[in-house]
């Protein structure tokens, strides 16, 4: 055998090859591995894409935080603002309360004192009516000598 025409056979069956493989084999392998960087091109937008939507979220969720706090702030001082409307207005009621107790008081004690005044007045004209009739020994009448008893009790 000659070896130009081993080495012809190999050429041509490497050829058949080379072209058998061009047109069925390799436009196969060339479209799976587009497919395939056309998958892992779409997942990394997916995962781009995710990520800005994780970080729009987070942003969303902090200031939704923040908002939060700030009505519960609100609320805590719109609720220490009534608690302090509630214990002056039951201060200023309890003040008038007061007052008005004092008031009452002190009209209960003048009313005591001019009832005792009264009724001393009343023992002392009875206390001069039976001493008078001690000394005079007879009876006074009360009420035939009642301007001279009111005198006397006017005197003491």
């Amino acid at each position: 055998m000659d070896i130009n025409l081993t080495f012809l056979g190999q050429m041509v069956s490497f050829a058949i090859l080379v072209w058998f493989t061009t047109k069925f084999i390799w436009p196969q392998l060339n479209h799976a591995i587009e497919e395939r960087q056309k998958k892992v091109a779409d997942g990394l937008a997916a995962a781009e894409k995710a990520r800005a939507e994780l970080k729009d979220a987070d942003a969303k969720v902090a200031n939704e935080i923040k908002q939060a706090r700030q009505q519960a702030n609100e609320i805590i001082e719109r609720a220490q603002q009534q608690a302090n409307q509630i214990v002056d207005k039951a201060r200023a009621e309890a003040t008038t309360e007061a007052n008005r107790l004092k008031a009452a008081a002190a009209d209960e004690i003048v009313s005591m004192q001019q009832r005792a005044r009264e009724e001393l007045r009343g023992w002392v004209g009875r206390l001069a009516v039976q001493g008078a009739e001690k000394i005079v020994q007879r009876e006074v009448d009360a009420n035939a000598h009642k301007a001279m008893l009111d005198q006397l009790v006017a005197e003491i």
